[in-house]
């Protein structure tokens, strides 16, 4: 199962091609995709037309959804962002920083083109795809 970030949709829906969205559009139904909850919002937020919003909503049915907070998470997040930081690392984004650590207690891959997540891949096990 791979996990995919909103910067990968966002590319997606809005027809920029590039590596990640072929990658996007090649797993499709051949390999199981998730989406995050955190990650839903991201994306359905940035519709502006309700057909295309509605759309991207039912196809979204389709995937795993997993809610990616709560206590354990958000004590786990935390850590995560404190190490990186210690490391010179500052993330931008809270949610990068839970959809991350998400997919690595959940051992998950994680499709992004957001530059935010290299550090977790590099510091802290978080598999690329």
């Amino acid at each position: 199962m791979i996990m995919v970030d909103s910067s990968v949709w966002i590319d997606y829906f809005t027809g920029v091609v590039n590596k990640k969205s072929d990658t996007l559009d090649k797993i499709l139904g051949q390999s199981p995709v998730a989406i995050g909850d955190l990650i839903l919002t991201e994306v359905l937020q940035g519709f502006r037309l309700d057909k295309d919003y509605d759309v991207a909503k039912a196809l979204f049915d389709e995937f795993t959804i997993f809610e990616m907070l709560g206590k354990n998470m958000a004590l786990k997040s935390a850590e995560n962002f404190r190490a990186l930081r210690k490391k010179g690392v500052t993330v931008r984004k809270t949610v990068d920083v839970i959809i991350a650590s998400f997919c690595i207690e959940q051992k998950l891959p994680l499709l992004f083109s957001d530059k935010d997540f290299k550090p977790f891949v590099k510091y802290l096990g978080l598999a690329e795809v």
